[in-house]
């Protein structure tokens, strides 16, 4: 028995709530999974979970077995990265993951310019609107957009991001510009499903959130095919200040009900809690911040 493996998998099932889905997350069919959790659960020779029709629920043996694994494993990753010269100097593999527009935007131009300054790092870049699990997927740093959950993770904060409605100025000549989030109602929209309703947005209005029914013309499932959709003069989309940055400045798309946004979202970096971070994450962290946080600035 692999005993790094199975504590991993045993972690997983914990997080993830049920059997099934960390398999989803590890790449492992269900019943590797299962077997892999029983051979533990033999060799400990202790009960880790309680399974029930509601799910899920550690034993006392299960949560006091669930730390020491969290801590093993942390510990493993900071020795292999110790015995590869991350603790030394800035060199090596730099693993991030960040939004698919920001990514593009953002973060590239700002890694293409550190590759530069660090000749001895090599980047990863990752980009996709899923959350990703920093240890188990070996990422060294996440860009994520909204309110961070209560974790063992670090944040640096690096910016602001409004969610904003809009579409192309012929568009709003052609069908009035809203002036409250009513006025949607007479209006074609383009909806995002992965942030918004495709039936109702909410906005706070007098202290209280109301929810504005509005008509979906056209329902898609990313940011750039919304703003595309825009463009074209399809009707008005809400989307994430950053994302249309270019098109409003360059005149293709307007912005509506700005008095009538929800409060901004924050934009950090993210990374493990480490006793002590590799030289390569550090460099990254000292050079893109500042950069990034300009950026962001700038786009507000």
């Amino acid at each position: 028995m692999d005993r790094l493996e199975t504590m991993s998998v045993f972690k997983s099932v914990v997080e993830e709530g049920s059997l099934s889905a960390a398999g989803r997350r590890l790449g492992m069919p269900l019943a590797t999974v299962s077997r892999k959790l029983s051979d533990l659960e033999t060799h400990l020779k202790a009960r880790l979970l309680n399974r029930s029709t509601r799910g899920l629920t550690l034993t006392d043996a299960g949560r006091d077995y669930l730390v020491a694994c969290k801590r093993i494993l942390e510990d493993v990753t900071e020795a292999e990265r110790a015995a590869a010269g991350e603790f030394s100097e800035p060199r090596g593999e730099l693993v991030i993951t960040a939004p698919l527009v920001m990514g593009r935007m953002h973060v590239l131009p700002v890694v293409v310019e550190f590759l530069a300054a660090y000749p001895e790092i090599d980047v990863r870049l990752i980009q996709g609107d899923r959350i990703a699990h920093l240890l188990e997927e070996h990422i060294d740093l996440a860009v994520r957009v909204g309110e961070l959950p209560d974790s063992r993770l670090t944040a640096t904060r690096i910016g602001a991001i409004r969610r904003v409605v809009c579409a192309h100025p012929d568009y709003f000549s052609a069908h009035g510009l809203p002036n409250v989030p009513r006025d949607l109602a007479g209006h074609r929209c383009v909806t995002f499903d992965a942030i918004n309703s495709t039936e109702v947005w909410r906005f706070p209005v007098d202290g209280t959130e109301i929810a504005v029914p509005v008509r979906s013309t056209l329902v898609v499932n990313t940011a750039e095919a919304a703003i595309d959709a825009a463009i074209a003069g399809v009707g008005v989309t809400r989307v994430l200040s950053y994302q249309i940055e270019e098109w409003k400045r360059g005149g293709q798309l307007q912005t509506a009900l700005r008095e009538f946004e929800p409060p901004a979202m924050p934009a950090s970096l993210v990374y493990t809690g480490q006793r002590r971070l590799p030289l390569k994450l550090r460099a990254f962290l000292d050079y893109a911040t500042p950069r990034l946080r300009e950026r962001l600035a700038t786009a507000d």
